[in-house]
């Protein structure tokens, strides 16, 4: 495969200068087409449209009403796509004979299983679970009745997923949207959720003599008490910032309405001369990536010799309502390039985005291209999505009727409240986050374990209802950056502008940022681009610290020139390497590193960037 090139895994040499990279064209010489201003530019035409009318509040106030009821919900996209996929179904008999016939084998094959199922315990089962699917391995659920319940669950569960998929005329987003469904439903019914089909809760309750429950249901009050006032889970008041985690020493040496700028203290005599300035998703708080001392990404880089500057987003309050994406472009990124050059002059930057925070850095690395603006020397995006085409079962909940129903209900509000995000993200691994946490504290009455990535997650931030409605129409529905039609200051950016150097890590378990969507920036753009795939999902597979032989990743360099890979191509072709990916990340970066020099002051005082205070800042603690 002589498009892509394996890198070399050997130790870090000797640090050399790096060759000269291709700048950005002048502005004079765009090298992108001005388009003419078109509404696309502009944004806002959904809130704008009849805040004057009367009737159209009337609706707006109605849908936020009972959008806080479904959290954030639409009701009416769940009834289009089961009103779809039911009139389709009625109007296929041959569909409604294969499911008969369907259910007709399925019968057939647990009735075949029943008379073993009760004399051998390791009897061959009927059907075996789907290969993420491990609720049923454990050798209490091969003996009788738990493996009939069991067996019984999975031919019920292949029934329905048949019946949701498959139906000719059904819009395929329907489609998804019935058998995510169908899913959730059928998820809660497993047998593993009953104390009286599961043989871990029966085994706990005789041991105990019933205490198990008695101590769920204060597990119960407990989470109850704590959701309704606004508390985080029992243990996560264990890992505050600036106390436990997020304890890298720095500065906050500026600070504007949406964020503030944190520059940590050099760990070593010498540093290099490209600094570092880290973008994080603004839909969570930034010490995703500065935890733990054990696994703090920043902390692992300032040791390495780097200079390293964090955006800390604000958490936005009903008063932000109007922030869009371009105040987050120009406040949190262009104004913070500002304040790193006023420290570290007349040097170039390495510009890393994590999520969200990679999504907006590719639109701001495009215009600052497309406008001749070459402090850039690289560009790194962790589990950050430029094409928005197959952005994985996030896209169940985006739609016409669902983004409208959305920002009617942020337009009351003036945000989208954390726990109206949270419960999106938990729904999707609904089986690891909610119903195996059900069993373990409420049935088998025992204490959830805590620890610093699991708190971290449980303390998400607002997003303001002018940006989230811009993000969701403009990036998801329109998929307007790929398709080279997302506007800055009033003209185009389009990815093939970007001509520095772009790291893009992607995670096989993504759910909020799949890999292969991440992927597509070495389609969108025409430069050099270092691809990393790595074990684990959207955040435990960046949090990848060195040290842990479980993690495993793939890593390739595809050339600006060279032929496009499809993605499972890339990865049937590409050896797995064990370890962690970040030495790899270090390796790469030096390759546009210049050199070292002293580390320089903290903050600039002399253009009025003195710092503030201490790290980790206000706006993080803000609740």
């Amino acid at each position: 495969m002589q498009d892509i090139k394996q890198r070399d895994a050997s130790p870090v040499a000797e640090e050399k200068p790096a060759p000269a990279r291709p700048m950005a064209p002048q502005p004079d010489t765009p090298a992108s087409p001005r388009l003419p201003h078109r509404h696309a530019c502009s944004g806002g035409e959904r809130e704008a449209r009849g805040e004057a009318d009367l009737y159209a509040t009337t609706d707006r106030i109605a849908h936020a009403s009972l959008g806080k009821l479904t959290g954030g919900v639409s009701p009416v996209a769940i009834m289009q796509a089961f009103s779809d996929w039911a009139w389709h179904l009625s109007l296929s008999p041959g569909k409604q004979a294969e499911l008969v016939a369907a259910m007709g084998r399925e019968m057939g094959q647990l009735w075949g299983f029943l008379p073993g199922s009760t004399k051998d315990a390791n009897c061959t089962p009927c059907i075996e679970p789907l290969p993420d699917d491990d609720r049923f391995d454990e050798e209490a659920w091969q003996k009788w009745p738990y493996n009939v319940f069991s067996q019984s669950f999975l031919l019920t569960q292949r029934w329905w997923n048949n019946a949701a998929v498959g139906v000719n005329g059904v819009n395929p987003h329907h489609e998804d949207v019935v058998a995510f469904t169908i899913r959730q439903v059928l998820d809660a019914m497993a047998p593993t959720n009953s104390p009286i089909t599961n043989p871990h809760v029966t085994q706990r309750a005789l041991e105990t003599g019933g205490m198990n429950f008695i101590d769920g249901y204060r597990h119960f009050l407990e989470d109850a008490r704590r959701m309704m006032s606004n508390e985080p889970p029992v243990g996560a008041e264990k890992f505050l910032p600036g106390e436990t985690v997020a304890v890298t020493s720095g500065k906050v040496i500026y600070r504007n309405r949406l964020m503030e700028l944190i520059q940590y203290s050099p760990a070593t005599d010498k540093v290099k001369n490209e600094p570092l300035l880290i973008i994080p998703a603004w839909i969570m708080k930034y010490y995703i990536l500065d935890l733990s001392p054990h696994n703090s990404l920043v902390r692992w880089l300032v040791e390495q010799g780097y200079t390293v500057f964090m955006v800390s987003w604000k958490n936005p309050d009903a008063e932000d309502r109007d922030l869009g994406m371009e105040d987050y472009r120009r406040l949190g990124i262009m104004e913070a390039l500002d304040v790193v050059n006023a420290v570290v002059p007349d040097r170039k930057i390495h510009g890393v985005g994590y999520c969200l925070g990679g999504t907006l850095l590719s639109i701001a690395a495009a215009a600052m291209a497309r406008d001749g603006d070459e402090r850039l020397a690289s560009l790194t995006l962790f589990a950050s999505e430029t094409d928005f085409e197959e952005a994985g079962e996030l896209e169940l909940f985006i739609d016409e009727s669902q983004v409208s129903f959305l920002q009617d209900l942020m337009w009351h509000q003036g945000y989208l409240d954390k726990w109206q995000m949270r419960g999106t993200f938990v729904f999707l691994r609904s089986n690891d986050l909610v119903w195996s946490a059900f069993v373990k504290s409420y049935l088998m009455g025992e204490s959830l374990p805590m620890f610093d990535l699991m708190a971290w997650s449980t303390d998400a931030t607002r997003m303001t209802f002018r940006m989230h409605s811009e993000y969701l129409e403009r990036l998801y529905l329109e998929n307007a950056l790929a398709e080279g039609d997302y506007c800055v200051d009033d003209y185009a950016v389009t990815l093939r502008d970007i001509q520095v150097p772009v790291f893009a890590v992607g995670t096989r378990k993504d759910h909020i940022a799949p890999w292969k969507s991440v992927y597509k920036v070495s389609l969108l753009t025409k430069t050099d681009v270092t691809f990393t795939l790595t074990s684990g999902g959207h955040n435990a597979g960046v949090v990848s610290e060195p040290g842990k032989s479980k993690h495993v990743y793939q890593i390739a360099d595809k050339a600006a020139d060279a032929s496009y890979v499809a993605p499972e191509t890339w990865r049937e072709m590409v050896p797995e390497r064990q370890g962690s990916w970040w030495p790899e990340w270090h390796r790469w970066l030096l390759e546009s590193t210049s050199g070292e020099t002293a580390p320089p002051t903290m903050g600039a005082p002399a253009s009025g960037y003195a710092p503030l205070e201490n790290a980790p800042g206000h706006y993080v603690l803000q609740k």
